[in-house]
């Protein structure tokens, strides 16, 4: 997976809506104008500038809530090593995250939904990079699972809230747009819940069983209910940053795709 991920956060009442939160709506606009997110869309951003996304987590799953991109550890000592990590918890893999240090905690008891209305993918040919927007077919969000923790810097005080977003397995499409993973590695894809299985995600672990369970729901999502197209170049001299140009389609002419 790229790390890059488009999220428009004033879009977020209306992903609660659809996660069916209808009866929530009036709490969730004043939490959500207290978190002064107003007129403040992304629609593009990096994951190591580590932006701030709003996340719905297992414990308050229905209070939209602020969190960093790239999970801190609560064991990491300083905000120095804490800075360090976080640049290498950007993502999870579902495979592993029950026994990796920095993720079997947060995948025990700290899970959550990340909603996106897309995420951002890199294609290469002849050394050069193409970006994709991959988004729903249907333009409806998308619930990408997470794991968070809370960590706290003893030398100040201030409490970080982060999460990390769980990959698994590309599907058809994004296989052949994440053409070029890392030596000895497979195309990976953010794990993307469907309507039905994004509470299941957030259950409480109280058996192997539970925990067979999340491991169930981690399969590549369907590549026919996706869509995707290249956009302008994201970063760089020429790149469009987070600006609404960054969702529009851009056509390379020389791409066969």
């Amino acid at each position: 997976m790229c790390y890059n991920l488009q999220a428009a956060l004033m879009e977020e009442l209306r992903y609660a809506i659809h996660r069916g939160d209808i009866h929530h709506a009036e709490q969730l606009q004043r939490q959500l104008d207290e978190l002064e997110l107003k007129k403040k869309p992304i629609y593009f951003t990096s994951g190591f500038s580590h932006p701030k996304i709003l996340v719905f987590t297992n414990e308050e799953p229905m209070k939209p809530q602020l969190f960093t991109w790239g999970l801190i550890p609560a064991w990491a000592k300083d905000f120095s090593t804490a800075n360090v990590l976080r640049k290498k918890t950007l993502n999870a893999r579902v495979e592993t995250m029950f026994d990796l240090p920095s993720f079997k905690s947060s995948a025990k008891s700290k899970r959550c939904l990340v909603y996106v209305d897309a995420f951002y993918e890199y294609h290469t040919v002849a050394k050069k990079k193409y970006p994709f927007r991959i988004a729903m077919k249907d333009g409806e969000p998308m619930a990408m699972a997470g794991l968070w923790t809370e960590w706290t810097d003893k030398n100040t005080g201030e409490v970080i809230q982060s999460f990390a977003i769980v990959t698994t397995e590309a599907n058809d499409l994004m296989a052949k747009i994440h053409n070029l993973p890392a030596a000895s590695d497979t195309p990976r894809m953010p794990l993307i819940l469907a309507k039905e299985k994004q509470d299941e995600w957030l259950i409480d672990l109280k058996s192997d069983a539970d925990k067979e369970h999340i491991m169930s729901l981690a399969k590549p999502y369907a590549a026919e209910e996706m869509s995707a197209y290249t956009v302008p170049q994201l970063i760089g001299k020429n790149g469009v940053g987070n600006a609404p140009e960054a969702t529009k389609e851009f056509v390379y002419e020389e791409l066969e795709f």
